[in-house]
């Protein structure tokens, strides 16, 4: 189980690298898709949902952009029970904050 989760950061950290030049939120998102899953349902023991989820459709677009380029780690981590920590998305700005907008918008509206 370790590995496979090492083994997920390694490639969600590969895809971010490679693709931080997209612009379109829904298009980026495929990069979080592979821990958060396509329809934001989270994966159970790796990442929580973010459909549906208070804290990323009540938090300031600003914070949720802050979270996605620094990652969270240590004491700093929200779900404590995920046993890794949510690296740095390798993202520009823009692009972070397009995932943001995606998130807080059109993928809580998708059935």
């Amino acid at each position: 189980m370790r590995n496979i989760i090492w083994s997920a950061v390694v490639v969600i950290s590969l895809v971010f690298a490679v693709n931080s030049m997209a612009r379109d939120g829904a298009e980026i998102y495929k990069q979080c898709a592979v821990c958060h899953g396509a329809k934001g349902q989270g994966t159970k023991g790796l990442a929580p949902a973010h459909k549906g989820n208070k804290f990323i459709i009540e938090s300031k677009a600003e914070d949720l952009v802050k979270l996605v380029l620094e990652g969270r780690a240590g004491a700093a981590k929200k779900y404590k029970e995920i046993p890794i920590d949510m690296p740095k998305s390798g993202l520009s700005e823009a692009d972070a904050a397009e995932v943001v907008k995606y998130e807080q918008g059109e993928l809580q509206t998708q059935k």
